[in-house]
């Protein structure tokens, strides 16, 4: 497979991401086999305590990756903890996994946010014999952190895409880029993305960054307010799911489609779709959150359960684009696996794939 020169190594890791969802999905159907046939997939095994670290605990966002976990767990016979902070505090974070570290949690996730924060706690965890597994913000390539795997998007290259498609509907003017905490390793990358690939247009595209905040209210009123002073933008796009949202309902309130200015971003909130389908946002990129929690919950025991010889694999949980010609089964099945529904069922699905 030939290397992508303008992004060295994102081929090849994109091959060893799909290699590790393949596996994963191969052992997934082993242990539902294992059930079925009334055999536990491991011999009895202590219940073991899984610690999430979360860095935005109550958003959204984050539901279906905790049914992801929650189901995981109700598998493999292990508890769960969801811990850390309301609003992207680190330190909080890092005294989170403090605090797991002492009470012996038999493994810790983590998304890691901060490029250096995270070192230091990783290294006690392991030192401890406590596995940590990096989930939905991975470190920087060449950090010194030894977190075992990441599980969650590949997030530079999904902002890339996502600046070629603003670059594909935008031609020239100001395009307003809203990110919720800049810096922040979760969707810093994105943001970098999109510039690069509408840089590399090399259309007369103007970006502007703007950082919202951490929590849904803030960031619709941040964004309004960039509205109300540059009412000549000819695009408005988001690097995270509350600030998507945002997004989506400053085009409605003031009928930007109308006055030809494009819209999108990130994750499947609720709102998020309806502004879909009623065409007030061109598109929002769907990152699979359940598997972000239910892969690193089955990679944690897997590990635990091997001794430390299998488990940890790098899995990529994907780019989906969703369109209005796409939205219409998000809003009309309500389910586990994108937080619309807390019901455990199994969805059927109709037409061809």
């Amino acid at each position: 497979m030939a290397e992508d020169h303008d992004h060295p190594g994102v081929a090849r890791r994109a091959m060893l991401h799909g290699a590790s969802l393949g596996g994963a999905l191969a052992m997934f159907a082993g242990m539902r086999e294992a059930r079925a046939a009334d055999a536990g997939p491991f011999p009895p095994h202590p219940r073991w305590k899984l610690v999430f670290v979360n860095h935005v605990t109550t958003n959204p966002f984050f539901v279906p990756t905790q049914y992801g976990i929650q189901d995981a767990c109700a598998l493999l016979d292990c508890d769960s903890q969801w811990t850390g902070s309301a609003n992207a505090d680190v330190a909080e974070m890092v005294n989170a996994m403090n605090a797991a570290i002492a009470a012996k949690a038999a493994a810790i996730a983590v998304p890691i946010v901060d490029p250096h924060a995270f070192d230091s706690p990783t290294q006690r965890a392991l030192e401890a014999g406590i596995p940590v597994f990096a989930y939905n913000a991975d470190a920087p390539a060449g950090s010194s952190n030894k977190r075992l795997a990441y599980i969650g998007q590949d997030l530079y290259q999904s902002g890339y895409q996502m600046g070629e498609h603003i670059a594909s509907m935008v031609d020239s003017g100001l395009v307003a880029l809203f990110i919720a905490t800049p810096g922040q390793l979760n969707i810093q990358p994105r943001l970098d993305g999109a510039v690069a690939a509408i840089k590399k247009s090399g259309k007369q595209i103007d970006t502007q960054q703007i950082a919202t905040g951490a929590t849904v209210n803030e960031e619709l009123s941040k964004i309004k307010a960039f509205y109300l002073g540059h009412q000549d933008v000819k695009g408005m796009f988001a690097v995270d799911a509350g600030s998507t949202q945002g997004v989506g309902e400053v085009m409605q309130q003031f009928k930007l489609t109308t006055k030809g200015v494009h819209a999108g971003g990130y994750d499947l909130l609720p709102r998020t779709l309806q502004l879909i389908q009623s065409g007030d946002l061109d598109f929002t990129i769907d990152q699979q959150a359940y598997l972000q929690g239910f892969y690193t919950a089955m990679e944690m025991v897997m590990y635990l359960a091997s001794g430390g010889l299998t488990g940890p694999a790098d899995i990529n949980t994907g780019l989906k684009f969703v369109t209005k010609d796409s939205v219409a089964p998000y809003l009309s099945t309500k389910t586990r696996y994108e937080g619309s529904s807390d019901k455990q069922q199994i969805v059927q699905r109709s037409g061809a794939i």
